[in-house]
């Protein structure tokens, strides 16, 4: 169960990471009260994970989730840059995340 309240908190890193595009500097009410939400909640997610995780292993799971789908979202909603080596390095930290979660 913890790695699922990790997964949680990884997406939840990511609305929150997201989120602080659209606050413009938190002067949109909306907007600012959506991401710090996402932000109390992702970090509760992952306090209740590492329960039973490692707190290595944990926090480069979430930070990791939180990378890769802002880096993805980035490209998509903003037209951030999809070079080959920026997607390249994308495919190394999804294979930092599955390693860490092999051994851990």
């Amino acid at each position: 169960m913890a790695w699922v309240y990790l997964a949680g908190a990884g997406l939840l890193e990511i609305v929150w990471a997201i989120g602080l595009k659209y606050t413009e500097g938190f002067t949109r009410l909306v907007p600012s009260a959506i991401t710090v939400g996402a932000m109390v909640a992702s970090v509760a997610l992952l306090g209740v994970a590492l329960r039973d995780l490692p707190v290595g292993t944990g926090y480069a799971v979430w930070t990791g989730i939180g990378t890769v789908g802002t880096a993805i979202l980035g490209m998509l909603l903003f037209n951030e840059p999809a070079t080959a080596l920026r997607l390249g390095c994308i495919v190394l930290i999804v294979a930092g995340i599955a390693g860490l979660k092999l051994i851990g």
